[in-house]
């Protein structure tokens, strides 16, 4: 039996978003494969998306960054966890080790874990590497030059990263120089046929209402203004988080007896931050986007720059965004013209899923 040892980030569920239509791609071109998920996300994620067979291993993969909500990444605690993790790492990495091996794996894939990447190198098995970013490009954003700590912390990120035999990059990515090989893959998107009109039954929503969903990714949001996006005729809110009892115009999306994927296609904005996941299905979707920037991540710049470029988005500030000043980004969105180049088709889980058969095959040697 095939079997593939999935390290997937826990820093939201962005990361777990993009293994699966790999993982399911694979699937279809490796008979029987298996897969072990060694994840901090919670396996209710996977069900209902992953296809083939597969079993949680749980264990925190990375540090990611620490946030307080999905739009404010606090970078001193990022630094003091990554430090503490650094601390500890002998023991980590031989944790790691042991237990890919006791597994034996015919393949490592990381998205976007150094621990996972050391420890597939240490078990002497191929280690590929998948994201369209790297840890070690975030956190240069965060550097501050004369802390010895951060530059340490840095360099043995780097160090980990080389040991990689390949790292898969999707499209729309970053520059990734801390890895010795790099294969680039289109987009990874697996948009979801609409239902609008069980959507607007389960949301009590006219027929002449616009959608919207709000979404900010696995990180939960908690606090929404939903008194003055009260005040918004003509709208209604699927809200991926907790909705006050006397909303009346926001409607919590565990409330929906609707998959996500379905949601996502049958609205008519998308209200979210420039994150991987969303803003890749909202151009393959053709979905008008609102987004509000965390400014100081890292692949904000090139997704921003993708959704202008392919897809129709317009920018709501955070201040604006926290007040519940939305309409006039709203009205503006609906107005933005299509764009003028077509969009790249996602097939990046499809060419992804190639590349790792070759390893699963045997068809592809040791970097």
């Amino acid at each position: 039996m095939p079997l593939i040892w999935c390290s997937i980030s826990g820093h939201g569920f962005g990361h777990a978003a993009q293994v699966v239509p790999v993982l399911n791609e694979l699937g279809r071109r490796v008979p029987g494969l298996h897969a072990i998920l060694r994840t901090t996300v919670p396996r209710s994620f996977f069900e209902g998306r992953l296809t083939i067979p597969w079993e949680v291993s749980a264990a925190r993969q990375d540090v990611g960054c620490v946030q307080h909500g999905p739009l404010h990444v606090d970078v001193a605690a990022t630094w003091i966890e990554h430090i503490r993790l650094h601390e500890d790492w002998d023991r980590l990495v031989t944790t790691e080790t042991r237990a890919i091996q006791a597994s034996a794996p015919n393949l490592v894939l990381s998205d976007i874990s150094y621990l996972a990447i050391e420890a597939g190198g240490r078990a002497g098995l191929p280690t590929v590497g998948l994201c369209n970013l790297s840890w070690d490009r975030v956190l240069d954003r965060f550097l501050t030059p004369d802390r010895q700590e951060h530059r340490s912390v840095l360099s043995h990120i780097r160090r980990a990263y080389a040991l990689t035999d390949l790292m898969v990059r999707l499209a729309p990515g970053i520059e990734l120089d801390a890895f010795r090989r790099v294969a680039d893959v289109g987009p990874v998107a697996t948009p979801s046929p609409p239902d609008r009109a069980a959507l607007l039954a389960a949301t009590g929503a006219s027929p002449g209402e616009r959608l919207v969903l709000v979404a900010l990714g696995g990180i939960p949001l908690q606090h929404l203004p939903c008194k003055a996006l009260d005040e918004l005729s003509g709208y209604r809110f699927v809200v991926a988080g907790p909705v006050p009892s006397d909303a009346r115009r926001s409607h919590a999306l565990s409330a929906v007896p609707l998959a996500f994927g379905t949601v996502f296609a049958s609205v008519d904005v998308v209200v979210s931050k420039p994150g991987y996941n969303t803003v890749v299905e909202a151009v393959a979707l053709a979905k008008p986007m609102v987004y509000v920037p965390r400014s100081n991540f890292v692949d904000e710049p090139a997704l921003v720059k993708y959704l202008h470029r392919f897809g129709r988005g317009v920018e709501l500030s955070l201040e604006d965004f926290h007040a519940g000043r939305w309409k006039a980004a709203l009205e503006q969105v609906g107005t933005v013209s299509p764009p003028g180049q077509t969009a790249p088709v996602p097939t990046g889980a499809s060419e992804a899923a190639s590349i790792l058969a070759g390893y699963l095959n045997g068809r592809e040697a040791r970097g």
